[in-house]
């Protein structure tokens, strides 16, 4: 029995689902509307009374039919009811008021129009209750009061021979006019919740989607996606080839869903789906679309490289006490709570909501907050590490018996002191920066100060200190980079080859020769240029030829295994070896052993950085710090400058 209660169900919802229906109407609106039909049906009750006196009624029948007008009003009145309550009665005084004058007017041809003036007053509130009511009363005064009193329904004898097939007649039209209206109000509509671009739903029908999947209380989930550094295609290839990217990305996640998933643009590079089922239908959706960007997307010619973060959340991560309306926001909330938690993880992958992302969220918007007033209240310091040179074995010129490694420079690092927190990771306020635009004045500065930290350091010594700083995403993009770059240059009086600018591998998977065309820009600025994290996973050896980089450095995960040997030492050997062949220097982060740093001497690696020599200091404690292994710059006495 459960089961066939359930087959009618079913079928009886996807009956409904083909019904044009007009939108959700905003509260107010709604409640607008609804007191001007509820105003309009109180005065065609008055009406009727003052019709009915005149055509010569008895005092009993009129107030009879005023009163039959106003009963439903009961329904349509109080507030603490439904929406779809109200409008059934506000829509039954409506109709009624048209079988009462159809009466009073003793079956009058024109007195049956009123119907079609009611349909279009009901049609404000773009739904199907109040047609299910008109077209209910039709049948019951068309066919069981045409049948009892047909002189009263109908003006002709053919209508009173046949009072139930004329009833189809006049339900047929009033079906046919109440479905008119609403498909010509759903036509219109859809003009405004559609993206333009993409031709998705937009965030209006997406709310709407999700407010009705929550009132029926089905089991949904909602998949955010947000690509990864879009902003640098838009900035680099322009906004028409962005437009040719989001329309690719837009096929592919369509592709991955099901048919009745809906697919939305947000705006901008995001966009949300929401499934019927729970996380681990999202998630299999979420990884299908994940593998289908690991093909490269035509572009005006070019391959471009694209990747997303993707976050999930179902209808059990919400409050049961909220509204529906309120609920579809929570859910596209605790959605997007979760893109940013895998945006935050470092990209291209997929994170299901937990308890506990929310008030995350909120500590970092807290730190974001803050970070707008960091730079000005000289709140971030540049810590510096030495590089060291492979290359100077013990008894060079210079060299000491405490080591038989040199440093051949320092790289910049930023630090952030907050005056509550104490040192915030760059893990944690580095993405915030980027995310909001401050990165770009926040690396100016940091690129000012070590330039200057360098100049100052080369005249004090009487030889040339190098250094190295990193630059974002979100600063190689920008066209005033390599202005910035020229400027602290001139500022400090370094010189342009002292200065190496470090950019993450990453940056290579959005636009690759659009990044290789802005690094020769750099370069001709006489710069040097490296690309840091080397090896993570986002390119792969043959992008060395193509890049016009100086140095190569070998992420800390792969000298972090050297020890054990196998495929790391395999690929690092891999990598200093194409290096040399291409002119490039080697420089490996994170040495913390002498075991480490035995296997990179024997693998002739350039250079090294880590806790084994330097750990990150300010400029003031670099030659103080006790048990610093590599105090200052050593260099050949041919690199000497006159002072």
């Amino acid at each position: 029995m459960s089961s066939l209660r359930g087959r009618v169900r079913r079928s009886t919802s996807a009956l409904v689902s083909l019904l044009p229906r007009g939108r959700m109407l905003p509260d107010e609106v709604w409640h607008r509307r609804h007191r001007a039909i509820v105003r309009v049906a109180g005065l065609q009750a008055l009406g009727l009374v003052v019709f009915g006196a005149f055509q010569g009624l008895g005092p009993v029948e009129v107030l009879a039919g005023g009163a039959l007008v106003l009963a439903p009003l009961a329904l349509a009145v109080p507030s603490g009811y439904s929406r779809k309550l109200r409008s059934a009665g506000a829509s039954a005084s409506l109709f009624t008021a048209s079988t009462v004058l159809v009466q009073f007017w003793g079956g009058q041809t024109e007195a049956h129009f009123h119907f079609f003036v009611m349909i279009g007053l009901v049609a404000l509130y773009q739904d199907w209750v109040p047609f299910s009511i008109g077209l209910g009363i039709v049948v019951v005064h068309h066919g069981v009061l045409g049948t009892l009193e047909p002189q009263f329904v109908y003006s002709h004898h053919a209508a009173m021979a046949h009072p139930w097939r004329w009833m189809v007649v006049h339900a047929a039209f009033v079906l046919a006019a109440s479905v008119t209206h609403l498909a010509s109000w759903r036509l219109n509509e859809q003009q405004g919740l559609r993206d333009p671009l993409t031709g998705l739903a937009n965030r209006t029908l997406l709310q709407e989607f999700l407010t009705r999947a929550l009132s029926r209380r089905e089991e949904i989930t909602v998949l955010f996606v947000d690509l990864d550094d879009f902003k640098n295609v838009n900035d680099s290839r322009g906004h028409a080839a962005g437009d040719q990217l989001l329309l690719a990305v837009t096929e592919r996640l369509r592709a991955c869903v099901r048919g009745g998933d809906l697919v939305a643009r947000l705006g901008g590079d995001e966009f949300a789906v929401v499934l019927h089922g729970g996380e681990p239908a999202a998630r299999r959706v979420g990884e299908r679309f994940l593998a289908s960007l690991d093909q490269p997307v035509a572009v005006e010619g070019h391959q471009l490289h694209v990747h997303a973060s993707l976050g999930t959340a179902d209808t059990s991560t919400l409050c049961q006490q909220r509204s529906d309306l309120d609920s579809a926001a929570e859910l596209l909330r605790n959605a997007d709570l979760a893109m940013y938690w895998a945006k935050s993880s470092g990209k291209n992958r997929l994170v299901a909501y937990t308890e506990g992302m929310s008030a995350a969220a909120q500590d970092k918007a807290s730190l974001r907050d803050d970070l707008a007033s960091a730079l000005e209240e000289g709140q971030f310091e540049v810590y510096y590490q030495a590089t060291v040179d492979f290359r100077r074995p013990a008894g060079h010129p210079g060299a000491t018996d405490q080591s038989a490694d040199r440093a051949k420079g320092y790289e910049a690092l930023l630090r952030w002191c907050h005056p509550e927190r104490g040192m915030v990771s760059p893990l944690d306020f580095v993405p915030l920066a980027e995310a909001n635009g401050s990165i770009l004045a926040i690396g100016a500065w940091v690129l000012r100060t070590a330039t200057r930290q360098a100049a100052a350091w080369t005249a004090e010594r009487g030889y040339p200190v190098s250094v190295a700083v990193n630059l974002s995403a979100v600063q190689l993009a920008s066209d005033d980079v390599l202005t910035v770059v020229r400027d602290a240059l001139r500022d400090s009086g370094l010189r342009p080859h002292q200065l190496t600018l470090e950019v993450t591998e990453s940056v290579l998977v959005g636009d690759l020769e659009a990044v290789s065309a802005r690094l020769a820009q750099l370069r001709s600025a006489g710069v040097l240029v490296a690309i840091d994290d080397f090896g993570t996973g986002y390119s792969s050896l043959s992008y060395l030829r193509r890049l016009p980089v100086d140095t190569v450095k070998i992420d800390r995960s792969f000298i972090s295994d050297l020890a054990t040997g196998g495929s790391a030492t395999l690929l690092v050997a891999s990598i200093i070896e194409l290096a040399r062949s291409l002119g490039l220097d080697v420089v490996a982060e994170g040495v913390e052993t002498e075991q480490q740093a035995g296997v990179l001497r024997n693998l002739s690696c350039t250079y090294a950085q880590g806790f084994l020599y330097a750990r990150p200091q300010p400029a003031q404690e670099l030659a103080t710090a006790p048990g610093a292994v590599v105090p200052e710059i050593v260099a050949d006495p041919s690199t000497l400058v006159p002072r």
